[in-house]
């Protein structure tokens, strides 16, 4: 990631104002936006599983309100990282260290919320008589307590790695390096632990997803399920699961176009890196939104009123002025 945006620096600074020059503008400005828009989406939808008492006495809304607060939660300081390096803004380490554990505080939230969302709906459907009695509000709320030390116990493995580190080599607080998680993490030790981690979280949440998704599947070929209701979870679990390779591939894709960055030009990766920031590193964030929020027939109606009221409400302040 510091190749790319060093490689990013280096063609901004010595394009002449035209048509590159533009074009790196003009991905900014289109990255920028997408982010904000599904922060907005996202929020909306946060504010709308608030707005009810039903979205918060179900278990599987209550895991959608966590799942969609770390994505968004992680949407701000990838914001402000991307912006910092975009306009060549170097940081203390301090600093720097904040907000890149920031990021990765709710890095494994979301595949871990995805492995205990896809156990709810597969006792939904296989077990329906015990599935008030397992996934209470208590219990639903307890296991989103385990997801979150969990991931704050990655986080300060990673600092006590850090700081072995520092023992060892000299401590400088001026970074000479843009601000990124390969530049924090710059030991090989820590990129180790981090690809083992990954696989390791990645590994059980897949085996979750799959073993639920098999599982109803097998309960939906009976003549007592219902077929639909079997149907829609089945699609939903599939969902999870592509979101969950995309979110693994979120996490991967700075090392492979890190490998690409040798053997192309500076301007060809900084648009194969503006192209798959937006669409591996920001999209599999806001699938959530898409998933439930226009799927579920509780959520969409509210949702779409939400929405719609927040333009109206832009439109009218618009016309007042």
């Amino acid at each position: 990631m510091v190749y790319l945006l060093q490689a990013k620096a280096n063609v901004t600074a010595s394009l002449d104002p035209g048509r590159e020059a533009y074009e790196l503008n003009l991905f900014g400005l289109l990255i920028v936006s997408s982010i904000c828009s599904f922060f907005y989406i996202n929020c909306v939808l946060l504010f709308t599983l608030r707005s009810k008492p039903v979205f918060c006495e179900t278990s599987r809304f209550i895991l959608l309100f966590n799942l969609l607060f770390a994505d968004t939660f992680q949407q701000v300081p990838t914001l402000l990282l991307y912006i910092l390096g975009f306009f060549d803004v170097k940081i203390p380490y301090y600093a720097c260290g904040f907000l890149v554990l920031l990021c990765l505080a709710t890095d494994s939230i979301s595949p871990l919320t995805l492995a205990v969302m896809s156990v709810e709906r597969y006792v939904a459907v296989c077990l329906p008589l015990r599935h008030a009695t397992i996934f209470t509000v208590k219990s639903t709320g307890m296991a989103i307590v385990v997801v979150w030390a969990f991931s704050f116990i990655n986080i300060l493995i990673r600092v006590f790695m850090l700081v072995r580190v520092f023992t060892i080599i000299p401590f400088n607080p001026h970074m000479n390096d843009f601000c990124s998680k390969e530049a924090l993490f710059f030991a090989p030790i820590l990129n180790d632990f981090e690809k083992v981690y990954a696989g390791i979280v990645f590994l059980s949440v897949g085996l979750a997803i799959i073993g639920s998704y098999i599982g109803v599947a097998l309960v939906a070929t009976s003549a007592s399920t219902d077929k639909a209701s079997a149907r829609k979870v089945l699609q939903t679990l599939l969902l999870h699961l592509i979101q969950l390779c995309l979110i693994l591939t979120s996490i991967m894709y700075s090392d492979i176009i890190t490998g690409i960055a040798r053997t192309v030009g500076r301007l060809t990766i900084v648009r194969i890196y503006n192209v798959c920031f937006v669409f591996l590193g920001i999209l599999p964030r806001c699938l959530s939104a898409l998933i439930y929020g226009l799927r579920d027939q509780t959520i969409r109606p509210v949702l779409m009123q939400n929405l719609c009221c927040g333009w109206r409400t832009s439109v009218l302040l618009n016309k007042s002025r």
